[in-house]
């Protein structure tokens, strides 16, 4: 698989999301994507629900690969409309 196919994989639409239960309130991920992840008072991430953008994808890869106790992961669903531009 070469470069122009792992581009065209990455390019579907997804969404963020977060195992509650592997989740510790470590609060990394939004240190590596505070653009796309808040935290709520307890350090657990508060994730948007819809499509991400191109741009968001990519800060959503950095949180899912920065995070400590791989609790975020990024969901690829097959007719996931991608957001309005």
């Amino acid at each position: 698989m070469g470069p122009r196919s792992l581009r065209r994989i990455r390019a579907e639409p997804a969404r963020l999301r977060v195992d509650p239960v592997a989740c510790d309130g470590i609060g990394m991920c939004a240190h590596v994507a505070p653009e796309l992840i808040g935290l709520d008072p307890w350090g657990f991430p508060l994730i948007p629900g819809e499509p991400l953008s191109g741009g968001e994808q990519r800060a959503a890869r950095r949180a899912v690969g920065g995070c400590p106790r791989r609790a975020l992961f990024l969901e690829v669903q097959a007719g996931l409309r991608p957001p309005e531009a």
